[in-house]
Order: C-alpha cells, then structure tokens, then sequence
C-alpha cells in the first residue's frame, strides 16, 4: 500500500503492476493527452509513502507512467515507480522547488528486472520488523524520540530510519546498534508531526482522505489568528487535525477572509443613537454586515446592518451627534440567515416534521369536534330537567345453602370461678376441700392481677409489694 502496486507471481518470473489510486500524494497528469512543447528527459519517480524525486533518463529509455526502474543511490541502486513525464514535471519542480544537487540529476538505470523485483519485495518484508525491533532499541537505551517508519532501498543495502523527537537527540550510539544488529547502512531522519500523518494517512473530520497525504507536499505555519479572523470557535478539540497541530485547512481562505475583513470598520465604541446604545455582537466579513445587539454581554434585540449604514452612523457619531434610528430611512434591515448549530446534535433533527404537524392538527380537530359535543349535550340537558329516577330496592343478598347456621356463643362464667368449677366437675372432693381451693385459687388470681397492673403502670414497686409498704426481713408490714 505505501508504494502504491502489486507483485504477480503467476509465471516463472515474478512481476510488479502499478496501482493508480492506492498511494499517497496521488496525481492527475491533466496534460498527459497533449503533446509535449518541451521535449523533456527528466521523470517524477516515487517511493514509499511521499518521499518523492526527480532523475534524468540518460539511456534514451522507452518509459511511460507505471513503470517500475531501478535508480541510482548511494550507495547502490534504489527502486521506483515512475509517477510523472512531459510538462507536469516541470510544472510539479516549480511548484514544490526541487533544486538537483550541484545542478546534476541522478540517472535512472533500467527497468526493473525480475531479480530486482524479487529482491525488492524480501526488503518491503523487513521493514515492519526492523521497525518494532528498531523501537524496543531506543527505548532501552532511554532516548526520547520515537521512531515512526523504516524505508528499506531496492537492494537491502541501506534503510532510511524516519523519527520524532520534540528535543535535539545523539543518536550516533543507536546508529552503531543498528548497524551490529540489521546488518545494513543507517539514515536517520527526522520528520515532522505534520509529515507523519501525511505518512500514515487516515480519513479527516470532512470524511476525505488527509490533505497532507493526498496532495500536500509542503506545509505552511498555521495560528489561531486565522480561526479568529474567519469567526470559528477557538475549540482545541475540532481545530487540531490527526498531528495535534491546527489544521491546514484554516489556511484554504484565509486570504479570502482578510482581504473582505479591510473593508470592516473597527468599532471601539458603542453605536449612539437616539433609542440607545447598540454594541457589536457579529461580523460577516464575506456578506458585508455587521450585528449589533442592545445588551453588552447578551443577544437582545440583534439587528444585521449592512456596513455602508454602520458608516454613516459613525460619521454622525464622530460629529457630537446621535443618529434617530439605528435602520435608516433608504436602507432596509437585513435580515440574518438561520443557523442550525444548535440542532446539529438534535435526536430528532431528521424525523418528519410536516407529518407530525398533521397528525397533532387532526388530534386537535377530534378534540374541538368532542368539545363542541359536550357543549350541546349540556345546553340540552339544561333545557329539559330529566324525571327523577326511583332508587331500586336493595334487594336482600342470596344465602348459601351449603353453609351451616352459626352457633351462639357460649357465655362464660367469671374467671375465678370458671378453673374451680370445671375442676369440682371432673374430679369430685370433699365440701370443704373444695371450697378452700377454690378461694386459694381467687386468692393467687387477684395478687397475680394486681402485680401486673402496677408493672404496666407503674403504680407499684418493683419488688410486688403494693405502694406504702416496706419488706424487711422477710415480712411487709403496712406503714
């Protein structure tokens, strides 16, 4: 995916097809159908991700876009695929500054032959282990960078090590462990955040492929001042792209933005006129009005003017004078165009609005039609007194046949009484004996009642005696 083809092992050779579309900074050679006005050798030739460069056809070669050559490098030789021929390259020089090194190009060799093709596939192969092994490394040996891609050359001779690093870092150890380690000649670089997205690629924010890995071959500063020039909210959260930079799209109209902003007159001061003061809420620096509100720190009574009359009002205001109305009489109050931030994160900002709308205006149409019916019932009601209604006799309630009649309840004797004479009656004494139990038994029933009223209510002492009594020794004896 990074070089942008693919390899066919069909045959008896192994062979390498150019894939448009499936590789960053993807071109569209536009001049490509016409003829080219200036016969040119020189051919766009791309590696892995965005590296780019420009080399000189020096053997007169039959080369067209897509096809895989093998260039020169240092040391050893290097493989590519031609990207762009004819006029566009250079255009593409002009645009992104290329400037060969001492005024020389370097040369492309051949084509790619099949052993090249062979070997260049088993070094795309190392290059996501050496990339894990080469950040275990770093990290042991505790230096503060992070290591983000490794590009290996066609003939596995030599790799280029792409890195971070917020701080300058000595890396010439690592380069000495890399070596002893992966057997090969060592570049390191440093790149940016800015180019490590470009690198690994992603989708952005708009639903797009990033710019800086599509078509951006350069990158420009960005600042917050181009946010607030363009009224977008200073959000870190959606002005910071994949890099956690500010994105590069606040630049696209920038220019645009400030060019229309001249035409703005600064307010340091309130607009006085004759119903108030208006204080500047708004600019629309493209439409050419400006939004005043009556209120300092809120939206009250927001009035869109276009700038010809916000002049005319500072002009009267710079006499020492306060203007009648804040509309004049030939201009019109422009009127502000909806936003729709606010119903951006809405559950039902794509539900049926009209449907509902009819729905609820038939709802309301059965409500009056039974109101209205409730209303005549009424008026009739009242016209003609209805005759009085006889109450029905309650009718006795239906007895169950299979129930028995309920016994009555035998009355029972006093409880002092009660034990005694259930007892004379199951086992027969003498008169005398009797009738002693049967008052020893009221005896104990009485003392054993009176005790349990004094505890419920504490009439009585703890002990049992009853009040105004004292027990010593054994005995009670009354006061």
């Amino acid at each position: 995916m990074g070089r942008g083809c693919c390899f066919c092992d069909c045959g008896d050779e192994i062979d390498a097809i150019a894939k448009e579309g499936c590789y960053k900074l993807h071109e569209t050679n536009w001049l490509e159908e016409y003829p080219d006005n200036i016969p040119t050798d020189i051919f766009e030739v791309r590696f892995k991700n965005t590296r780019r460069s420009y080399y000189q056809n020096v053997n007169n070669l039959d080369l067209k876009r897509g096809d895989i050559v093998a260039v020169e490098a240092q040391p050893g030789h290097d493989i590519g695929i031609i990207s762009l021929t004819g006029d566009m390259v250079a255009r593409q020089m002009r645009r992104v500054g290329f400037n060969p090194h001492n005024g020389e190009f370097k040369k492309i060799y051949r084509k790619a032959r099949p052993y090249d093709i062979e070997r260049w596939q088993e070094a795309i192969a190392l290059e996501h282990e050496t990339m894990i092994a080469s950040r275990q490394i770093a990290a042991d040996m505790g230096l503060n960078m992070k290591i983000g891609d490794v590009e290996y050359q066609g003939d596995k001779l030599k790799a280029i090590f792409y890195y971070i690093a917020d701080e300058r870092v000595d890396f010439r150890e690592l380069i000495k462990v890399f070596a002893e380690r992966f057997h090969i000649r060592i570049e390191m670089k440093q790149i940016g955040a800015r180019q490590e997205a470009g690198r690994i690629g992603g989708i952005g924010a708009c639903g797009r492929e990033l710019c800086c890995s599509s078509w951006m071959s350069s990158f420009s500063s960005v600042t917050t001042n181009a946010a607030r020039i363009q009224e977008i909210s200073l959000n870190p959260q959606k002005l910071a792209g994949q890099c956690s930079k500010l994105k590069c799209c606040l630049m696209y109209e920038y220019d645009v933005y400030a060019d229309a902003g001249r035409s703005i007159p600064r307010l340091r001061e309130p607009l006085q006129t004759l119903e108030g003061e208006y204080y500047l809420f708004k600019v629309d620096p493209l439409a050419g009005t400006m939004s005043f509100s009556t209120s300092k720190n809120s939206m009250a009574n927001v009035t869109t003017l276009p700038v010809s009359r916000v002049r005319e009002i500072l002009a009267i205001n710079r006499a020492g004078e306060k203007a009648e109305t804040l509309v004049g009489e030939t201009s019109k109050e422009v009127v502000a165009e909806p936003t729709y931030r606010s119903e951006e994160d809405s559950i039902t900002r794509f539900d049926n609005k009209q449907r509902r709308n009819k729905r609820n205006k038939r709802r309301g149409d059965k409500r009056e039609e039974r109101a209205e019916e409730r209303e005549a019932n009424m008026e009739a009601t009242t016209d003609v007194a209805p005759a009085p209604v006889p109450k029905a006799a309650k009718e006795p309630r239906p007895q169950r046949e299979d129930r028995q009649p309920r016994q009555p309840r035998p009355q029972r004797e006093d409880r002092g009484q009660q034990p005694a004479a259930e007892a004379a009656k199951e086992m027969p004494q003498a008169p005398e004996k009797a009738q002693r139990a049967e008052g020893e038994d009221r005896g104990e029933r009485g003392d054993r009642r009176n005790r349990n009223f004094r505890g419920r209510k504490g009439g009585g002492r703890r002990d049992g005696a009853p009040r105004g009594q004292e027990r010593k020794g054994g005995e009670t004896k009354g006061e």
